[in-house]
């Protein structure tokens, strides 16, 4: 049987490699993936080396058990901020515009094998979204779909919240999604808003229901309202979690009452990646400080949900269940959190959940006391 040229490439670059490994070697493996040779390689193996299923490490990902059996994939893909800047996303005046459409990048995720999209009507990429999943050809039952009803939405009532799903579906070419979470608790909304997704998932317009951005103690709203029942409480919350603001007793707190913690900004949009502990430990275990830091969110137990417009990086950014960190690592990572982060985050989390509201700028209905560690 005749090599294609795709192959064929790929093998005479891996031999390149081979024979020039020796030159390379002094290198650590951040610098390497550097290097134009392996900036080919990665190339070459995005396009040329995985099939339309995709490489089996995120295809057949580890899973995390929703409080219903359902099996919810440990890794995804975000799409915040993919082709689309929100104007009222934090620092949107100075972001540069994206230089790729969100279906060009989610074509790519899908390619590499990325099966469990994290998507939201706040992203305003849903559209998009939906073309690159027709294009692909990926059975609908392949796929783990997400997606967030918005502050607005949320304000106006179950009626905009029904309608604002159906739009949802209609933009992501599907009859129903895996997941739908309510964005942020907007304050005296957000329990009759969690009302309405649990009758949707009733209707089986949604097979799970959760949070997103909820503190305990919106938790706690939702679970001593006695007309919402033990079962139907939220699957999972997401929150940003990574070592640099890791809240380990609310998420212990969640943990304890069966929601499945998902994590975004698990690469901290790569700030944190030139950090003395990041580095020394991608150092010792010859991986990059994304991987590292992916490679801790998976380990705590928590859904990965990376993102990129980079191909060769959305591989590097999967590749993170071929290692382990050691104990003395992972309590490395875990002291990274300073009272500054927690300080940071508690102010950020005052501000949003009346953001896009008519009460905006306000601190009308916000908590001012909540579990911040």
């Amino acid at each position: 049987m005749g090599m294609s040229i795709q192959k064929c490439r790929f093998v005479c670059l891996m031999l390149l490699l081979l024979r020039s490994s020796l030159s390379f070697t002094h290198y650590p493996i951040a610098t390497r993936a550097k290097l134009p040779i392996f900036k080919c390689i990665l190339r070459t193996m995005s396009s040329s080396t995985f099939d339309q299923h995709g490489p089996s490490s995120f295809v057949n990902c580890p899973s995390l058990k929703l409080r219903d059996g359902t099996k919810h994939p440990i890794i995804g893909f975000g799409t915040y901020k993919v082709g689309y800047i929100p104007p009222s996303a934090s620092a949107a005046a100075s972001s540069t515009a994206p230089t790729r459409s969100a279906e060009e990048i989610i074509k790519d995720a899908l390619e590499v094998g990325y099966r469990f999209l994290e998507c939201a009507q706040f992203y305003n990429n849903e559209r998009e979204i939906g073309n690159a999943i027709t294009q692909s050809g990926i059975p609908r039952d392949e796929l783990f779909l997400c997606s967030k009803v918005w502050t607005s939405t949320i304000e106006q009532g179950p009626d905009a919240v029904c309608k604002q799903l159906e739009q949802t579906l209609s933009d992501l070419r599907t009859d129903y999604l895996d997941l739908y979470l309510i964005h942020w608790p907007v304050p005296k909304h957000h329990v009759t808003a969690y009302k309405t997704l649990i009758e949707l998932k009733r209707q089986g317009k949604i097979r799970n229901i959760g949070v997103s951005n909820y503190a305990w103690e919106d938790f706690l709203e939702l679970k001593q309202d006695e007309s919402i029942h033990a079962e139907d409480l939220p699957a999972v919350n997401q929150i940003e979690i990574n070592p640099f603001l890791y809240r380990s007793k609310t998420i212990e707190l969640f943990q304890q009452e069966g929601v499945v913690m998902q994590s975004y900004r698990s690469l901290r949009d790569g700030k944190a990646f030139d950090h003395p502990v990041v580095q020394s430990i991608a150092k010792r275990q010859d991986k990059t400080p994304a991987q590292i830091l992916g490679r801790w969110c998976v380990q705590k137990g928590f859904a990965y949900v990376p993102k990129s417009a980079r191909k060769e990086r959305m591989v590097e950014n999967g590749s993170v269940f071929d290692f382990q960190l050691s104990e003395d690592d992972v309590q490395a990572l875990d002291e990274l959190t300073t009272p500054e982060a927690k300080t940071a985050f508690l102010d950020l989390y005052r501000k949003c959940v009346n953001r896009d509201t008519s009460k905006d700028g306000t601190m009308e209905g916000v908590k001012m006391e909540i579990t911040v560690d």
